[in-house]
């Protein structure tokens, strides 16, 4: 008869293994594993065949930290979206401005950088609102 393969027999993937490796380098950053016993362990869980090798390779370790997410720039409350909307217009503007004396500096030549007094003053008062902390996240 034909019988179920049962999941600790199931053949592993490349991503499996490289999912289980990102996991051991989370322990060892976070003091879980010298530096000898990483190594070890990371060369058993390329050379694992089954997911019953690699539940072995990481049976005896604590919890795995999650993996860090990405960092948000802004909060997701009304602060944050106003910083976020703030900010992209002022980098819009000031990068056409930019763009435009790029272009007369190369075709005319000898033209004054007036960009800088469109991006400057701006960008000093949202750089001041978010460094006071104005809809940048906390920690």
């Amino acid at each position: 008869m034909n019988e179920p393969v049962r999941q600790h027999d199931l053949r592993v993937s490349d991503a499996e293994r490289s999912a289980v490796a990102s996991g051991l380098q989370r322990a060892h950053d976070a003091g879980q594993l010298d530096l000898h016993e990483f190594d070890e362990r990371v060369r058993e869980v390329w050379a694992a065949r089954t997911r019953g090798d690699l539940e072995r390779v990481t049976a005896d370790l604590p919890a795995l930290p999650p993996p860090p997410g990405p960092r948000k720039a802004f909060t997701d409350d009304d602060a944050g979206t106003a910083m976020k909307v703030l900010t992209i217009i002022w980098l819009c503007i000031s990068l056409v401005n930019l763009v435009v004396w790029g272009i007369l500096e190369l075709t005319v030549g000898g033209i004054h950088p007036w960009w800088l007094y469109v991006a400057g003053p701006p960008g000093a008062v949202l750089g001041t609102l978010y460094a006071i902390g104005i809809g940048r996240p906390r920690a």
